[in-house]
């Protein structure tokens, strides 16, 4: 994952970056011809943090984000800290509860990753977990997409997924991998406890090692004539099924 300086952009996304990581925002840009309340709340919060506003022409915005920036943009000095396989493993170690982790296998549409992100927050994940290679990394459509999660979630690149996964395991973690052709539901599977969901890559799905090393595969029963759904789409499904039986627990 590279650690170069990326825009952020987006009102929502780059309030939270002010509130989060304050101090990698290297350069803060607004539309000087803007003056409404949304854009009025950021300039007072970066004041507030002592982060020096540029005003300027909406031209000069455009030319650092081919997205919609709302009017706002925030340069980044670098990456939020992103954990490595032995950081990860150690904090998943000192949680208090049972851990839920989302594990997506080569997930390579940043907006994917972005929605995917935005929905761990919603959850309460305790970390999103991505192999280094053949997968995307945090950038400013990522960051973008996530309005505001990319700063807000765990995230952690682990160079061997398999390994990882033999490691949660070791800790007592359930993998349940997801699968569209597998036989059991994802409503009848149980998610209580220590647990990482697998989601597979956008195309291919869950590569063979990952697959090898779920404990459970299961599907969303699928009642159109769609046969698949899209990652972030049946990332939500799974995460708030799991949520909705650990909250049933006596």
């Amino acid at each position: 994952m590279s650690n170069d300086n990326y825009w952020v952009t987006g009102i929502h996304a780059v309030t939270e970056l002010i509130r989060q990581r304050p101090d990698s925002i290297t350069r803060l840009l607004i539309n000087a011809d803007r003056e409404d309340t949304r854009l009025r709340s950021v300039r007072q919060l970066a004041t507030g943090q002592n982060i020096s506003v540029q005003e300027v022409k909406p031209e000069e915005l455009a030319a650092v984000s081919e997205d919609s920036h709302q009017g706002v943009a925030a340069q980044v000095s670098a990456n939020k800290a992103v954990l490595d396989e032995k950081q990860l493993l150690s904090y998943i170690d000192a949680l208090n509860h049972a851990p839920l982790l989302l594990v997506l296998d080569g997930v390579t549409d940043p907006h994917n990753l972005g929605a995917c992100l935005r929905t761990a927050d919603a959850a309460g994940v305790d970390a999103v977990v991505i192999p280094k290679d053949k997968s995307v990394g945090l950038n400013a459509t990522v960051s973008r997409v996530a309005s505001g999660a990319a700063e807000t979630v765990m995230l952690a690149t682990v160079t061997n997924l398999a390994r990882c996964l033999k490691s949660l395991q070791e800790r007592n973690m359930w993998i349940v991998g997801t699968d569209d052709s597998a036989e059991t539901s994802l409503f009848d599977q149980d998610l209580k406890g220590p647990l990482a969901i697998v989601m597979g890559s956008e195309g291919s799905g869950m590569r063979r090692l990952t697959r090898e090393n779920c404990d459970y595969l299961v599907s969303v029963p699928m009642a159109g004539e769609i046969s698949s759904l899209n990652v972030s789409v049946a990332a939500g499904v799974f995460l708030f099924e799991a949520i909705r039986q650990r909250s049933a627990e006596p």
